[in-house]
């Protein structure tokens, strides 16, 4: 079984409850769990029965303490979480969106553990021991300075020891703040690039490529995605595959979800669902929770990849979608998905009826 190792910051999720706005909700009970990103991908990939260890750092503290306890619940390692005499638990507010109202999301995570704690203080060498892939995502080294400085020499380290090195890019503005004067897409292009020459699988949407590597599909492109593709792997030949999400906001409360796969070497791209050898998104018309939503994508993509009966680029991407496609079904941004589940989905199990 492939080991797959992520890192960067997990955090308290305080959520207004159901549909309510903050304004409503407070004074009162908020819904708390924990998420980010990496961590989302590795319970994820752990759920399915998949080897995930996490990497981040958290204070010393209890509440900590259970931030911890529930992803070694899960399955994941959590041997190499640092627990820091300085810095905090970083914490995002949310207030989820319905029919033509968006979400809202309020950050409040200056100052965590993962910020702050340096380069030198994380094992590298225990970390990446018997490692296959290493995933971390464009948010991690928007956090601060000091994380983006972590995350170089996180993916430096494990290239160095053969590990293959996922980036999820996911563009967050009101995240690259970490340099006054530069606007958070400058910061985010630049800090990227210099990131990109160690990445093996590319993760992101059209607008990432956009947002963060200026790459847009050219005005002669017959077929956009693949010309974005492509260029990806023409400016950064390291890249072997190149897969995005492609969601259609109909409102808050409905998207129809895709995904595709570009192999370089084939230099083919693969759609994801398939239906009569057309592609055909899932219409997710009562969406629960989308945030998550494309860490699951990430998580059941590098899950597939590592499993030789999944691992052909079509099986891959259709796993991942059916995977991120459950999530939207599920509060909080792990996703409670087994495997069995998202195999009854890619073959066609689509009403919801109850299992009896």
């Amino acid at each position: 079984m492939s080991r797959i190792v992520t890192f960067g910051e997990i955090m308290g999720r305080l959520a207004a409850p159901g549909f309510k706005r903050f304004q409503q909700a407070m004074p009162g009970s908020l819904d708390v769990t924990f998420a980010g990103a990496e961590a989302t991908v590795a319970a994820s990939i752990a759920y399915m029965g998949g080897d995930a260890a996490f990497v981040t750092a958290l204070p010393a503290h209890s509440i900590a303490d259970a931030c911890v306890a529930n992803l070694r619940g899960l399955g994941v390692d959590t041997r190499h979480i640092l627990r820091t005499p300085a810095g905090r638990l970083g914490l995002y507010f949310l207030e989820t969106g319905a029919n033509q109202r968006p979400g809202n999301v309020i950050y409040d995570r200056e100052g965590s553990s993962v910020a702050i704690t340096p380069p030198e203080a994380y094992d590298w060498s225990a970390i990446f021991n018997g490692a296959d892939w290493f995933l971390i995502s464009g948010i991690t080294p928007a956090i601060s300075r000091n994380a983006a400085a972590v995350a170089l020499a996180a993916m430096r380290e494990g290239s160095q020891r053969g590990v293959r090195v996922a980036c999820d890019m996911n563009f967050r503005s009101k995240l690259w703040q970490w340099r006054p004067g530069t606007p958070p897409r400058e910061l985010a292009a630049h800090t990227m690039r210099e990131l990109m020459p160690f990445v093996d699988l590319f993760i992101g949407g059209r607008e990432d490529a956009a947002e963060m590597l200026g790459i847009r599909p050219r005005d002669e492109a017959a077929e956009p995605l693949l010309d974005v593709a492509r260029q990806i792997v023409t400016q950064f030949p390291r890249i072997t595959r190149v897969a995005m999400t492609l969601r259609e906001g109909i409102s808050a409360s409905h998207n129809n979800w895709g995904g595709l796969l570009y192999d370089a070497a084939l230099d083919q791209t693969f759609l994801a669902p398939v239906k009569d050898g057309r592609y055909e998104p899932y219409p997710i018309t009562d969406i629960v929770d989308r945030l998550g939503g494309g860490d699951a994508f990430t998580a059941g993509l590098l899950f597939a990849l590592t499993t030789p009966e999944l691992a052909e680029p079509s099986t891959a991407v259709a796993f991942a979608v059916a995977a991120s496609c459950l999530a939207h079904s599920i509060e909080g941004d792990f996703n409670y998905s087994t495997r069995p589940e998202i195999e009854a989905l890619m073959g066609g199990a689509v009403s919801g009826r109850v299992n009896r």
